[in-house]
């Protein structure tokens, strides 16, 4: 079956106990939707419907789901209420909030809080002038208490990105999105093309999935970070695997923010998963310290690192 985008269910339809509004926002994966409760509160629904499995035609309700697909698409719908039911046990202010999560027209909705704001993507594009060293510091420590919380319930985000950290108006960042479930279907299911977004998911993510850990959300951290800062995504970590042309936080920015803040994002992005930070703990500590100790920077992998690079720039 071809890929193509699948057709949203129509405005003013009768959702279980929910009234759709209109589509915010169409994936390869789901499709999300502003709806009312009950009460006339706004909310945000996820329809699982993967479009490389499942086809909407206009006007139609229930999916058209070939018989070969037919087990995959279960399998997937599986993980996705799973993970639906792992994220209401959350209840953190830096992690969207599940509500409900239930199945209708053959396939599974989650129901989740709906935030006024805007993406860190969309942030950084339009305010370039506010993106401080104070203000990456202040983002991704509140961010990171939130994916603290995730870890302590066993799940990892695995597609953490700019367009995936949500800005309230306030400034508060809130994890959306959540890739597990995606990442399992694909990982046992080759049939299905990996969803993870190049230049944010971890090298392990490509390959040797059964490495993924905390770290692995840690590197995408650290990739967000230095989209911040450069106002694009870094290169796809398969792509530095190959041959690794990603100029070096210190050294891009040398000068331009604080030498701690740029070797952590580094260590961040180390690609052995062996030398990044092995927790969230780990690298809050070192965000909210005014500097490094010394003896730690001697230690570092990035010392060589910085001085691998500058080298070979003066051998040009």
């Amino acid at each position: 079956m071809a890929q193509q985008a699948n057709h949203a269910l129509p405005e003013g339809f009768q959702l279980d106990e929910y009234r759709i509004e209109h589509q915010l926002s169409l994936g390869g994966f789901s499709i999300v939707y502003l709806a009312t409760d009950p009460q006339g509160k706004f909310v945000a629904i996820k329809e699982y419907l993967p479009n490389s499995l499942a086809l909407r035609g206009e006007g139609e309700i229930k999916p058209l789901i070939s018989e070969d697909h037919m087990p995959t698409f279960r399998y997937g719908m599986k993980c996705f209420f799973e993970e639906g039911r792992a994220l209401a046990r959350l209840s953190h202010p830096n992690v969207i909030r599940v509500l409900n999560f239930f199945r209708a027209n053959d396939t599974v909705y989650m129901v989740m809080e709906y935030e006024q704001g805007r993406t860190l993507q969309e942030f950084i594009q339009k305010n370039r002038p506010l993106i401080t060293e104070n203000f990456i510091r202040n983002v991704f420590t509140k961010l990171l208490n939130g994916l603290r919380e995730v870890h302590s319930h066993k799940l990892l985000h695995l597609d953490l990105k700019p367009s995936n950290i949500y800005m309230r108006n306030d400034y508060t960042p809130v994890l959306i999105d959540f890739g597990a479930a995606r990442q399992t279907l694909v990982s046992d299911t080759p049939m299905l093309k990996p969803m993870y977004t190049p230049g944010f998911a971890s090298p392990e993510l490509y390959c040797q999935r059964e490495l993924l850990g905390p770290w692995s959300d840690i590197y995408s951290v650290g990739a967000s970070m230095y989209a911040c800062l450069a106002a694009s995504a870094p290169q796809a970590a398969d792509g530095r695997q190959e041959k690794d042309k990603l100029v070096p936080a210190m050294v891009r920015w040398e000068g331009k923010y604080s030498d701690q803040l740029l070797e952590t994002i580094d260590w961040c992005m180390c690609l052995n998963h062996f030398y990044r930070p092995q927790s969230v703990f780990a690298l809050q500590k070192v965000l909210t310290e005014k500097v490094i100790k010394p003896e730690i920077l001697k230690k570092t992998w990035l010392d060589q690192v910085v001085g691998k690079f500058k080298r070979k720039i003066e051998a040009k």
